[in-house]
């Protein structure tokens, strides 16, 4: 990273120059000038598959900023991106998101796409019908060091057998974690680590967490085992499926955990629970899709929101108080769930492009990494110029929420 009388001018991932606001404009600079004063920074990653470049690009500009978190939790291709993160030293974190994108992604066509085609890339229907070959690909070949098709047929093998269960084999994505991830690190525990999936038996919803468990590549496999693509990974002689299938966010999980701290949360969603109605079935696929793993990100925020109003009412009540009533049992009950604890929620949520279809989370082509990457980036960048965001809130629930579409950031 070079400075020189800016907040930044560092190299993007296209190998362009970004240059961001000097640092005598404090409201245009993402730059943190000191750690942020809560108690825990997390980072939370939604699951979207290809879609997942976009998280990397926010992380990207959360580390130059100087944010670090102290917990980072993710659901499948989020558990994926915060497996890189936890488990590398913060200096090569950004290093290895790259690595494992540009791993697993390619052009389809070739260079000459970009050569030939980009005139003509602008307009939504070509780059629409060439993500959609992509996305083809994808299908027919699978995403290199994460997935491949299975042969022969899941159809032709023997029932029971677990090449039965998936149309794909998803045993290259192992190697490709062991290669960029070191689960001693994570283990470690210097940052919190948490993926989310659901015991196939049982139907319920787990969290792996390094609190609790010893993290290994199948913790985070299975937490990105999205059936019928991929069959259930065995963890200690029970089978997990993705954990989307209940629930596409680990925002719950972070804002129930006891005991409650300070935090600085950035929710990073891949999907938008808002959009248009849709005019054609492909259009209703899409949407259908965009409405099932947004998991009502902005519902259980509300929510939250009303439960910590609660505490802190009672909390205000019990500190009231005469000493002779707090010894009550009914006034310890009350003071179980009593805090003064504040919250910022920053909603990061990936605006999909017009010619981004219902394929757009198995679109593996290396052009729309770098358009999601580049989006997420800039959308951190922005938010984090809002005054704000790094401050704590005053409010009387002790929650602050913001939302780059809602708020604006410019």
């Amino acid at each position: 990273m070079e400075k020189s009388g800016r907040c930044f001018r560092a190299k993007g991932h296209l190998g362009e120059t970004l240059s961001i606001m000097s640092l005598s404009d404090q409201k245009k600079d993402h730059c943190a000038e000191r750690r942020p004063p809560f108690e825990c920074t997390a980072l939370l990653l939604q699951g979207g598959g290809a879609l997942g470049a976009y998280q990397a690009g926010v992380y990207e500009a959360l580390s130059e900023a100087g944010i670090h978190p102290d917990w980072v939790a993710g659901i499948s291709i989020g558990a994926v991106n915060s497996a890189i993160i936890a488990g590398n030293p913060p200096e090569k974190r950004v290093e290895g998101l790259r690595r494992f994108w540009e791993r697993i992604t390619s052009d389809v066509f070739g260079s000459w796409t970009r050569d030939f085609l980009t005139p003509l890339m602008n307009g939504d229907w070509v780059r629409g019908l060439l993500n959609q070959v992509s996305a083809n690909s994808a299908m027919l070949s699978g995403a290199t060091g994460f997935f491949v098709p299975r042969l022969p047929s899941p159809w032709l093998h023997p029932r029971g057998s677990i090449e039965a269960t998936s149309f794909y084999d998803a045993s290259g994505l192992r190697n490709t974690l062991e290669s960029l991830v070191d689960f001693d690190r994570i283990n470690a525990r210097e940052m919190r680590f948490s993926v989310g999936a659901v015991n196939v038996r049982s139907g319920n919803f787990v969290y792996f967490d390094s609190t609790t468990h010893t993290i290994r590549p199948e913790h985070v496999m299975a937490s990105g085992a999205l059936p019928p693509g991929f069959a259930a990974v065995e963890i200690d002689g029970e089978r997990y499926w993705d954990g989307g299938l209940i629930s596409n966010t680990p925002l719950q999980w972070v804002l129930d955990s006891t005991p409650r701290q300070d935090t600085l949360a950035f929710q990073v969603d891949l999907w938008s629970a808002r959009g248009d109605f849709p005019g054609n079935m492909a259009e209703v696929e899409t949407r259908q899709k965009e409405i099932q793993y947004s998991s009502r990100t902005r519902a259980n925020t509300d929510q939250f929101k009303r439960a910590q109003r609660i505490r802190n009412t009672v909390a205000a009540l019990l500190e009231s108080l005469p000493d002779g009533l707090k010894d009550e049992p009914s006034a310890k009950l009350l003071g179980s769930i009593a805090d003064r604890k504040v919250y910022n929620m920053v909603h990061l949520i990936y605006r999909a492009k017009n010619y981004e279809g219902n394929s757009k989370d198995y679109e593996f082509s290396r052009s729309s990494m770098e358009t999601h990457w580049r989006a997420g980036y800039h959308d951190t960048v922005r938010t984090l110029r809002h005054p704000d965001v790094l401050k704590r809130p005053n409010n009387h629930e002790g929650v602050a929420v913001f939302d780059l579409e809602q708020d604006g950031r410019d």
